[in-house]
């Protein structure tokens, strides 16, 4: 039996993308270059868990704004259904689609149940590596609050 492909870690460069996204352009790494980046994956548009995340990184969104930070969501639903989502979620930030779930593939996000797609948070820094990874599926509205906490600290540090 084939061994699934391991979970992206800290430390390690996030991978190359291309994908369609809301606000009608296409999306790749090389946009998120030169800047912190969070790359919140989610199941579905719509439910309970997903709408109580996405709107965790709505209301956090002045400070990822602060910090200089590029917010992204991603599942694999279609754009028209990111638009909706958006639109009923008041959503300040943009959502990518990734049908096929293939970036989902790349970075080894593993399936919830066999069945329930990840919930998987990552912090990305300007250069593109990974520097933080939440992974939780129940805890919906903490990812946002860990990952600002995260990019407050390292920027803090860095300065310093």
């Amino acid at each position: 039996m084939a061994s699934k492909k391991p979970e992206k870690r800290v430390g390690e460069p996030f991978p190359e993308f291309d994908l369609e996204s809301t606000d009608g352009e296409r999306y790749s790494l090389a946009l998120l270059n030169g800047s912190w980046a969070v790359l919140y994956f989610y199941p579905r548009d719509g439910t309970t868990g997903c709408t109580a995340q996405s709107c965790a990184f709505r209301d956090k969104h002045p400070v990822f704004v602060e910090l200089g930070v590029k917010v992204l969501g991603i599942s694999s639903n279609s754009i028209k259904s990111h638009q909706q989502f958006v639109s009923s979620n008041q959503l300040p930030f943009t959502l990518l689609s990734d049908k096929g779930g293939v970036l989902r593939k790349a970075l080894g996000i593993r399936k919830t149940l066999w069945f329930i797609p990840g919930r998987v948070t990552f912090v990305v820094d300007p250069a593109g590596i990974i520097r933080k990874v939440i992974n939780s599926q129940f805890s919906f509205s903490r990812h946002a609050e860990y990952a600002a906490d995260f990019i407050k600290s390292s920027i803090t540090e860095s300065v310093e």
